[in-house]
């Protein structure tokens, strides 16, 4: 690695980040706009770890397919004819064109550039013209294949064939949600991605930060969730995932006008859950924000050091799409909740911008961004798990 950030002692100086929120300060300004950095995080995080990819609604029936891209990675997501969920790469293994684009349904991937056609589960079935080509044996040639699992509906790969299962890392996470049934929600498949100027872990902290609820947000549409009651449960180190919980000011909260749940709560929910919200995430890829009558689930997919895309969807109680009203209702919904993301979309960019600059230091915390040190403890210990890895001379003769 040439970049002179590099060295055991940038990486020990990580450890300041993951003390008790108290005396922690945040990841150095570079983590979050150096190009080198990012290669190194690709490494670090992105081919090690779980990530979110979408729903198993989206690939519900035999031939169902979708396609994404995490941190320059085409993935394909299948049902095959016999109903096993797989994942794969979507680079051709011939000139490394993309066999698939967008979704649907279909019986193979064929390359449209040379018209190698894979099967749904990545193997070759046929590659045109190549038996005059020496020792081609096309059950060598199939596409890359995936370690894949369902949770709660949402489907995660793993790039790494050595990965841990992710379930149990996530066993805290998982009991906190059970009264949601979130394997069983419904929601529409969300649209278009959006495309966003900043790093990705600038999302990820905007969307679990407790501390600015009642500052940038200040006024009726949000100010039912104080800061002052927001609390950090203690986690498992080895957790793969962290959350928040924020009190309300009156059961059954919700964003819109009135600031009470105008969708069917979910049943699941005792007195005590109906007076709170819970944020979530799954780092690398997937932020939740829960309410009693909403989920707004967010897939964040990096594109670059100072990039990122995002899936926006929704889940709801069964049955709540079926109410007459539910799209008036869904609009008076999102004309509270629109304006809240708006503000926390610019405060973004702008966070961003002010870690360019040569004033941008490693801050503070307050006790109400406990979630920030979370999520710093489980990204340095990625970081200098990797940084080690990179530093071991490799076996002699491999």
């Amino acid at each position: 690695m040439c970049n002179g950030i590099f060295s055991d002692a940038f990486f020990e100086s990580l450890d300041s980040s993951t003390s008790d929120v108290l005396s922690a300060e945040s990841l150095p300004p570079l983590c979050y706009t150096d190009a080198e950095f990012y290669r190194f995080e690709k490494e670090a995080v992105f081919a090690k770890e779980w990530l979110c990819v979408g729903r198993a609604s989206w690939v519900s029936q035999p031939g169902d397919y979708f396609t994404t891209i995490i941190a320059d990675e085409p993935i394909i997501v299948s049902r095959s004819m016999d109903g096993q969920l797989k994942a794969m790469s979507a680079v051709c293994q011939h000139r490394a064109m993309l066999v698939a684009e967008g979704c649907g349904n279909t019986r193979g991937f064929v390359c449209p550039y040379h018209h190698w056609t894979y099967g749904l589960d990545g193997h070759l079935v046929n590659a045109p013209a190549m038996n005059k080509t020496c020792d081609f044996d096309k059950t060598k040639w199939g596409l890359p294949t995936f370690k894949v699992e369902v949770w709660l509906g949402f489907i995660f790969i793993n790039l790494d064939g050595n990965a841990s299962p992710l379930a149990p890392r996530l066993s805290q996470l998982t009991e906190v949600l059970a009264p949601y049934d979130m394997g069983n929600l419904t929601g529409p498949r969300p649209e278009a991605a959006g495309k966003y100027a900043w790093n990705w872990k600038v999302m990820f902290e905007n969307n679990n930060d407790g501390y600015h609820a009642n500052r940038l947000h200040r006024g009726h549409r949000h100010d039912f969730i104080p800061s002052r009651l927001a609390s950090f449960p203690e986690l498992d180190e080895n957790t793969a995932g962290y959350y928040r919980f924020n009190g309300t000011t009156h059961p059954d909260a919700s964003f819109n006008v009135t600031q009470k749940a105008i969708l069917p709560i979910f049943p699941g929910l005792n007195e005590e859950q109906r007076n709170r919200l819970v944020f979530g995430n799954i780092p690398p890829t997937l932020s939740l924000v829960i309410t009693c009558d909403m989920i707004i689930y967010l897939i964040v997919r990096a594109t670059g050091p100072e990039t990122q895309e995002m899936d926006t969807g929704l889940l709801f109680a069964p049955g709540a799409m079926e109410d007459p009203a539910f799209d008036d209702k869904m609009a008076m919904i999102m004309h509270s909740a629109g304006q809240i993301i708006a503000q926390d979309l610019h405060v973004d960019e702008l966070v961003q911008v002010g870690l360019r600059s040569r004033y941008a230091v490693r801050g503070r915390y307050s006790w109400q961004e406990g979630a920030q040190r979370e999520f710093n403890r489980w990204l340095v210990k990625r970081y200098k798990q990797r940084w080690a890895e990179s530093r071991t001379p490799a076996p002699k003769g491999a």
